[in-house]
């Protein structure tokens, strides 16, 4: 596949698929799965997947699944959030009807531009979870917070760029998965509310419990442990630090 292909709206409706399913199910998704999804022949979404692995976007096992690489989040947690926040600009300010909102925001958000997907969020007021309350990603721009998008909003995505790293909300952290605090979402009150709690950009998070029915979270940070209402706690963005870097940090900050 060229270049240009590895962005085609088949290609991301495969990867977004993976995406909302993996989350849903924390495992591989299967062939038969996405087939469903897609109303795709199980031959073709084979096919394809042998595609997508050589591709690097997934991890592809035959009769076990698929598992999206670093290169297939970036992408299907990029398109996840154009859907997302086009369902809600449909449903908040179009009021179009339910069953219109899912089939004119998957034809609409192939196009919807890096700058236009930044202005909708503003106009929105930085939305965090669809009509369907399933959850709106982060963005990928080289922001630390929604309120440091909104005074550099002179500047052009092209000026801003993307950041490097796939992040991942503080609710998403498994048992013994540590993140750097990089993207918090809300306005100044959250983020004043979790400055005064300690979590600041790059400080080290670490899930102790996550409590059933969108209960508190509780989390170690800096020594301390804290109790997060899931509210505040999906709207803080991590970049998952793997065992070796959790070293060097630990090594730095007693050194």
């Amino acid at each position: 596949m060229s270049d240009n292909e590895s962005l085609s709206e088949n290609i991301e409706e495969y990867l977004e698929v993976i995406y909302k399913v993996s989350l849903e199910d924390k495992k591989p998704v299967t062939t038969s799965n996405i087939s469903k999804n897609l109303n795709i022949a199980p031959g073709s979404v084979t096919q394809m997947l042998k595609k997508l692995d050589k591709r690097g976007y997934v991890q592809y096992s035959p009769y076990k699944g698929a598992v999206l690489t670093e290169k297939g989040l970036k992408v299907a947690s990029k398109i996840t959030r154009k859907h997302r926040l086009l369902e809600r600009f449909l449903n908040d300010i179009l009021k179009l009807k339910k069953d219109k909102i899912h089939s004119e925001a998957c034809q609409m958000e192939h196009t919807l531009s890096d700058d236009a997907e930044r202005a909708l969020c503003q106009l929105l007021e930085q939305p965090d979870q669809c009509p369907d309350e399933a959850p709106i990603p982060a963005c990928d721009f080289k922001f630390n917070t929604c309120e440091e998008c909104l005074e550099r909003k002179h500047e052009d995505i092209e000026e801003v760029g993307a950041r490097d790293e796939n992040l991942i909300s503080v609710t998403s952290l498994g048992e013994n998965e540590v993140g750097r605090v990089s993207f918090i979402r809300g306005d100044y009150k959250v983020i004043r509310r979790l400055m005064d709690m300690g979590i600041t950009i790059g400080a080290m998070v670490s899930v102790i419990k996550l409590a059933p029915f969108k209960g508190p979270v509780e989390v170690s940070v800096r020594g301390s442990k804290l109790a997060l209402g899931r509210d505040i706690a999906k709207n803080v963005f991590v970049e998952l630090i793997d065992d070796e870097r959790k070293n060097e940090d630990g090594a730095m900050a007693h050194g």
